[in-house]
């Protein structure tokens, strides 16, 4: 009988009252993992890691200490210690360094003046060989895409550690990746900076554009730099144009645009659209070169300017009239259809899905005191999202090929397995009931067919 005010909740069976045993073997976890470490090796990333040449009898040489915690990276570790993923299942990964070890390998690289650009060079060189074995995006315009982020540091021991205008504290990195459609963004470069780094620096922009293009394998394609109007300087501009380079920036509404754009009749605004060819409900783009003074900017500079319905609830700024709102870029692309280079500058919002995987992906967390590991930590955080990017490219398809790090671990990365020896083989059997391990195998079997040299 039940008592009046009270529940009555009817008992089920519980699946948690199994019997715990420790007596099994062969069991490893993260075995997907051991796809992006076969990767990094295919496509040379670990040789080219290995600047230092022959170290002596250093049991763990410090190629295969980056590459490590490279991998560690893209498996959703955070720091060095979380190497112990790797480390405690030798019988999947082998000897993996220790924490100690790993911490010095990545001082050695910070001490050496040639550490960044060797590491930078290495990415390039396994870029080249994914790119030549098919993992290069099947673009006709090679976009590169760059933005500022924040980093927060929860400690003023942090070398260059500094208050943000967010009135928080921390690094402000720039980051630049290449636009490869739907499908998750390639990371071209990244420079640390101080929290208090004015986000239109053109000098860091100038020199992150430069290491972008650098990354870049040999390609006859044209290249385009995108960025919001932090990006929007002249001098970047023309330094683009010196190196036959579009851009499409965007720019500061002031009190003179605004002028522009309000003289505009109604006539001179074009429906704007989606991806799909469709016209973009409640907003138009109109064309304002004649009315903008560019004497400062590269022969050809256009501007353009999208105005857009506010969307409900939305607190209008000075800028804005009559219910709209505007955003104006400036570019050198001669294309006549406005409509689609204001699409294509629009599309520009995808970098900062790239951005919240590079935090997802060790960026949230600079772990180190001094500035100098910091920055090869950053390289490192490139080159986990490298390795996944290439996976995704080369080793998936459908669903997988974009998704998610967080699905893709789930789904791939972190499933356990079992290794088992047989004929002199060694098998790494997965669970057959794991709705995704078909992918997972398929994916192992893709690795062995690259070719060792691309």
């Amino acid at each position: 009988m039940v008592k009046e005010g009270t529940l009555g909740v009817q008992a089920t069976n519980s699946r948690s009252s199994f019997e715990v045993t420790t007596d099994g073997t062969g069991v490893v976890g993260h075995a997907g993992a051991a796809l992006l470490r076969g990767l990094a090796d295919r496509l040379g990333l670990t040789t080219a890691l290995d600047w230092r040449g022959p170290q002596g009898r250093r049991r763990y040489p410090d190629a295969a200490v980056l590459r490590d915690l490279a991998v560690l990276l893209a498996d959703g570790g955070d720091c060095l210690s979380d190497l112990a993923v790797l480390r405690d299942q030798p019988a999947l990964f082998g000897p993996v360094a220790s924490t100690p070890t790993a911490w010095r390998v990545v001082e050695r690289a910070a001490s050496d003046p040639d550490g960044l650009a060797r590491l930078r060079a290495a990415r390039a060189h396994a870029r080249s060989r994914a790119w030549a074995a098919g993992g290069d995006p099947d673009v006709e315009l090679l976009i590169i895409d760059a933005d500022a982020t924040l980093v927060l540091a929860h400690s003023d021991a942090k070398q260059g550690a500094a208050g943000t205008y967010k009135h928080t504290f921390g690094f402000a990195p720039l980051l630049a990746y290449l636009d490869r459609g739907h499908a998750p963004g390639e990371p071209l470069a990244g420079i640390l900076r101080p929290g208090n780094a004015p986000a239109g620096a053109t000098a860091d922009l100038i020199e992150l554009v430069d290491l972008a293009v650098a990354q870049l394998p040999a390609d006859e394609r044209p290249v385009l730099v995108r960025s919001d109007s932090a990006g929007g300087s002249s001098k970047l501009a023309r330094h683009l144009r010196e190196r036959g380079i579009g851009f499409t920036l965007g720019m500061q509404l002031d009190a003179h645009v605004r002028e522009a754009i309000l003289a505009q009749p109604e006539h001179a605004w074009t429906p704007a659209v989606e991806p799909d060819g469709q016209a973009r409900d409640g907003a138009e783009v109109a064309e304002l070169t004649g009315w903008i003074d560019l004497g400062n900017w590269p022969q050809g500079t256009r501007v353009l300017c999208r105005r857009e319905d506010a969307h409900p609830g939305a607190q209008l700024r000075f800028t804005d009239h009559d219910g709209h709102r505007f955003q104006v870029f400036l570019t050198d692309q001669p294309d006549p259809d406005i409509a689609q280079l204001e699409l294509r500058h629009r599309q520009r919002a995808r970098v900062e899905d790239r951005i919240r995987a590079a935090k997802a992906t060790g960026l949230a967390n600079l772990p180190f005191d001094r500035w100098r590991r910091n920055q090869v930590w950053l390289e490192l955080v490139l080159a986990a999202q490298d390795l996944t990017c290439w996976t995704q490219a080369l080793l998936l398809a459908g669903p997988l090929a974009r998704a998610e790090p967080k699905t893709l671990r789930y789904r791939l990365l972190h499933v356990a397995a079992r290794i088992v020896c047989h004929a002199r083989r060694l098998i790494l059997r997965l669970q057959a009931s794991w709705p995704w391990a078909p992918e997972l195998a398929r994916a192992f079997a893709r690795l062995r067919a690259l070719p060792l040299r691309c």
